[in-house]
């Protein structure tokens, strides 16, 4: 959620940035809305003040005998008018935070505008794309179904499409992959692991900016009122919902395991076939709440800890930084890691690393105390993929494709896998 002050002090700035992010808000509307809930709180505190004036002047009269009626009649007038504009308030108030809810987060100052992903710079690149070999490459699909990695078309016959079935090997690989990750985060990068709950609450979702705008992309167990996790970064950031973190403990930063859920998978064909867009897949999240001077250092360390990991399974990738009109509702600035994958014979997001400043904080009303004993300030949060599975096999398994169609397994994975290649005889 935005800080009010915006409408106060800067309103045709915020206009600016939310137009820079392509998003159309009635910022007049929020401003009136401001203004009047602020003159109702200013009249109320007048009207009380007048009462208890009259109170004691009431109270004076009867001490010395004298009629007060008329005195007792005002205060009757005034106890209904201050009960008239609560009821207003309350109103207001709640028809204000509604509407601040559907307001995104204003980009920083530092991320380039523009409209869409095609506007996105290269900010740095690793590794050699693979795009030629003495042998015909083969897409994921065409090595997975060789190799007996996954079933498609089971994984429909169960659930529907895009919801994969891993099997033999290709099961065996995924959970490498995850256990890798998490062991590099938590030994390496210092992060404090968790396994948070795979269903979350309205409150939760709203915490983090996915309700009340996107419900819609979301499975919802209708009879609880609970929603399946589009990404652990919806749990992960609720842990510390409504509390008062002390500066000594900060930063504080969780990585953590989840399957993740979304309805939308966008169009079918060629661009979304096999792995590419499915509605369920696995990921591990990085969730950072950190002292707002320091957020954009610490969306610096994020940024490489998930690129440590493409860079240890030795892997090409590419970091781009999201223009304005490209960024999420909540992310304030954002880089995505893409990895090329030489079958498809293009790059795949991996990752997006998203710093949210206070945006998540005010709505999920998560502070911490400084040390010099001021009051409680909103901190930073930020998260980023460390990394999806799903796309991440895709690169795997093409840029490792052998010759015979076995595929070599990268050196940092040999020790959770148990084997350094992956043929057709483990099918």
């Amino acid at each position: 959620m935005i800080d009010a002050k915006w409408l106060r002090e800067r309103p045709e700035a915020l206009r600016q940035a939310l137009t820079d992010k392509g998003v159309s808000v009635d910022v007049d509307a929020l401003v009136r809305m401001d203004q009047e809930r602020r003159e109702i709180i200013i009249t109320v505190d007048a009207l009380k003040q007048q009462r208890n004036e009259i109170s004691k002047a009431v109270g004076e009269r009867k001490r010395q005998g004298e009629n007060a009626d008329d005195l007792i009649a005002r205060t009757g007038d005034l106890i209904e008018e201050i009960k008239a504009l609560d009821t207003r308030l309350k109103e207001l108030e709640a028809d204000f935070e509604q509407t601040l809810l559907t307001v995104p987060n204003p980009a920083h100052p530092s991320v380039p505008v523009g409209q869409d992903p095609s506007e996105n710079p290269v900010v740095r690149t690793w590794g050699e794309p693979l795009e030629a070999t003495d042998f015909p490459l083969k897409n994921h699909l065409e090595l997975g179904e060789a190799l007996g990695l996954f079933d498609f078309a089971r994984g429909t016959k169960i659930t529907g499409t895009g919801f994969p079935l891993y099997t033999g090997a290709g099961a065996k690989l995924e959970r490498a992959l995850i256990n890798f990750m998490l062991d590099m985060h938590t030994q390496k990068h210092g992060y404090t692991e968790v396994f948070p709950p795979f269903l979350v609450n309205r409150t939760s979702l709203t915490t983090t900016g996915q309700l009340p705008k996107m419900e819609e992309d979301m499975y919802l167990a209708q009879v609880d009122d609970l929603f399946l996790i589009p990404t652990a970064e919806v749990p992960v950031t609720n842990i510390h919902q409504d509390e008062i973190i002390p500066e000594k403990e900060l930063p504080l930063r969780y990585t953590a395991y989840s399957a993740c859920f979304r309805r939308e998978a966008g169009s079918y064909g060629k661009e979304t076939h096999g792995f590419l867009r499915v509605h369920q897949f696995n990921k591990v999240e990085m969730v950072k709440f950190v002292r707002p001077e320091t957020s954009y250092d610490e969306l610096e360390t994020l940024r490489r800890d998930a690129e440590d990991v493409l860079e240890a399974l030795n892997l090409p990738y590419r970091v781009l930084e999201l223009v304005t009109g490209d960024l999420s509702f909540a992310a304030a600035k954002c880089y995505d890691l893409e990895l090329w994958a030489p079958g498809e014979k293009r790059w795949l997001e991996v990752s997006s690393c998203s710093n949210f400043e206070d945006f998540q904080a005010r709505r999920g009303n998560i502070r911490y105390k400084p040390r010099t004993g001021e009051k409680p300030h909103y901190l930073h949060t930020l998260n980023g993929s460390g990394v999806a599975t799903a796309r991440l096999l895709v690169a795997i398994l093409e840029n490792n494709q052998q010759p015979d169609g076995s595929i070599q397994v990268p050196e940092a994975l040999v020790s959770y896998f148990g084997a350094e290649t992956i043929s057709a005889d483990d099918a």
